[in-house]
Protein backbone atom coordinates (compact mmCIF):
# COMPACT_ATOMS: atom_id res chain seq x y z
CA UNK A 1 0.00 0.00 0.00
CA UNK A 2 1.02 3.41 -1.03
CA UNK A 3 0.09 7.12 -1.30
CA UNK A 4 1.82 10.54 -1.51
CA UNK A 5 0.85 13.32 0.72
CA UNK A 6 1.04 16.89 -0.56
CA UNK A 7 2.64 19.33 2.07
CA UNK A 8 2.62 23.35 1.11
CA UNK A 9 5.40 24.70 2.57
CA UNK A 10 5.72 28.99 3.31
CA UNK A 11 8.98 29.46 3.92
CA UNK A 12 11.76 27.86 6.29
CA UNK A 13 10.38 25.46 9.01
CA UNK A 14 8.78 22.68 10.71
CA UNK A 15 5.42 21.39 9.48
CA UNK A 16 3.34 18.47 11.11
CA UNK A 17 1.38 16.45 8.94
CA UNK A 18 1.15 14.05 11.76
CA UNK A 19 -3.13 13.80 11.04
CA UNK A 20 -2.59 13.43 7.38
CA UNK A 21 -0.73 10.46 8.00
CA UNK A 22 -2.94 8.71 10.78
CA UNK A 23 -5.85 9.27 8.56
CA UNK A 24 -4.52 7.28 5.93
CA UNK A 25 -3.47 4.69 8.19
CA UNK A 26 -6.80 4.20 9.90
CA UNK A 27 -7.33 0.82 9.19
CA UNK A 28 -4.58 -0.17 7.75
CA UNK A 29 -2.49 -4.31 8.86
CA UNK A 30 0.41 -4.18 11.01
CA UNK A 31 3.60 -3.54 9.21
CA UNK A 32 6.28 -1.00 8.86
CA UNK A 33 5.43 2.74 7.13
CA UNK A 34 7.99 4.10 4.87
CA UNK A 35 7.79 7.62 4.56
CA UNK A 36 10.50 9.64 1.52
CA UNK A 37 10.16 13.13 0.70
CA UNK A 38 11.14 13.40 -2.64
CA UNK A 39 13.33 16.51 -2.53
CA UNK A 40 16.70 17.56 -1.85
CA UNK A 41 16.00 21.04 -0.10
CA UNK A 42 13.85 19.30 2.64
CA UNK A 43 13.94 16.69 5.29
CA UNK A 44 11.68 14.76 7.52
CA UNK A 45 12.19 14.50 11.25
CA UNK A 46 9.81 12.92 13.90
CA UNK A 47 9.66 15.56 17.04
CA UNK A 48 8.28 16.76 19.88
CA UNK A 49 4.57 18.37 19.45
CA UNK A 50 3.77 19.44 22.36
CA UNK A 51 5.91 22.96 22.50
CA UNK A 52 5.98 24.85 19.27
CA UNK A 53 8.92 26.45 21.33
CA UNK A 54 11.21 23.13 19.77
CA UNK A 55 10.62 23.65 16.50
CA UNK A 56 11.75 27.04 16.59
CA UNK A 57 14.69 26.41 18.28
CA UNK A 58 15.34 23.65 15.75
CA UNK A 59 14.74 26.04 13.00
CA UNK A 60 17.32 28.42 14.79
CA UNK A 61 19.83 26.11 15.69
CA UNK A 62 20.19 24.95 12.09
CA UNK A 63 19.96 28.31 10.39
CA UNK A 64 22.78 29.06 12.76
CA UNK A 65 24.71 26.25 11.68
CA UNK A 66 23.96 26.82 7.88
CA UNK A 67 23.78 30.33 7.21
CA UNK A 68 22.77 31.71 3.90
CA UNK A 69 25.57 32.19 1.43
CA UNK A 70 25.30 35.98 1.96
CA UNK A 71 26.72 35.25 5.28
CA UNK A 72 30.81 36.00 5.28
CA UNK A 73 31.26 32.96 6.72
CA UNK A 74 29.74 30.65 3.58
CA UNK A 75 31.93 32.19 1.03
CA UNK A 76 33.71 29.27 0.10
CA UNK A 77 29.94 27.80 -1.21
CA UNK A 78 29.85 27.93 -4.82
CA UNK A 79 26.71 27.33 -6.12
CA UNK A 80 24.50 30.34 -5.61
CA UNK A 81 22.41 30.86 -8.88
CA UNK A 82 19.18 29.18 -7.24
CA UNK A 83 19.76 31.94 -4.26
CA UNK A 84 21.50 32.40 -1.07
CA UNK A 85 19.65 30.08 0.49
CA UNK A 86 19.36 26.94 -2.10
CA UNK A 87 23.06 25.60 -0.93
CA UNK A 88 22.15 25.73 2.60
CA UNK A 89 18.93 23.82 2.57
CA UNK A 90 20.81 20.84 -0.04
CA UNK A 91 23.29 20.72 3.27
CA UNK A 92 20.92 20.41 5.44
CA UNK A 93 18.75 17.86 4.37
CA UNK A 94 22.08 15.86 3.56
CA UNK A 95 22.73 16.08 7.41
CA UNK A 96 19.07 15.14 8.49
CA UNK A 97 17.18 12.19 7.35
CA UNK A 98 14.97 12.15 4.21
CA UNK A 99 13.12 8.97 5.13
CA UNK A 100 11.22 7.39 8.21
CA UNK A 101 10.64 4.19 9.27
CA UNK A 102 7.60 3.98 11.58
CA UNK A 103 6.09 0.65 13.09
CA UNK A 104 2.55 0.22 12.58
CA UNK A 105 0.18 -1.85 14.80
CA UNK A 106 -3.46 -2.60 15.25
CA UNK A 107 -3.57 0.37 12.54
CA UNK A 108 -2.32 2.93 14.31
CA UNK A 109 1.45 4.32 13.96
CA UNK A 110 3.61 3.64 16.77
CA UNK A 111 4.75 6.97 18.15
CA UNK A 112 5.34 8.34 21.87
CA UNK A 113 2.99 10.27 23.21
CA UNK A 114 4.40 14.10 22.17
CA UNK A 115 5.90 12.42 18.64
CA UNK A 116 4.85 14.26 15.70
CA UNK A 117 6.01 13.96 12.05
CA UNK A 118 7.36 16.98 10.49
CA UNK A 119 8.30 18.14 7.02
CA UNK A 120 11.42 20.47 7.49
CA UNK A 121 11.22 22.86 4.76
CA UNK A 122 14.60 24.33 4.06
CA UNK A 123 14.09 27.20 1.52
CA UNK A 124 12.62 30.81 1.66
CA UNK A 125 10.30 30.34 -0.79
CA UNK A 126 6.68 28.29 -0.55
CA UNK A 127 6.56 24.64 -1.90
CA UNK A 128 4.29 22.02 -2.78
CA UNK A 129 6.51 19.05 -0.96
CA UNK A 130 5.55 15.34 -1.73
CA UNK A 131 6.14 12.68 0.67
CA UNK A 132 5.86 9.27 -0.42
CA UNK A 133 4.39 6.37 2.36
CA UNK A 134 4.46 2.99 1.62
CA UNK A 135 2.76 0.30 4.15
CA UNK A 136 4.38 -3.26 4.00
Amino acid sequence: MHTTFTIPTSGPGLYEFTHQVNDWMHPKPDGLLTLFVQHTSASLLIQENADPEVQADLQAFFHRLVPPTTDPEMAYITHTYEGPDDMPAHIKAAMLPVSLHIPVISGRISLGTWQGIYLFEHRNQSHSRKVVAHLQ
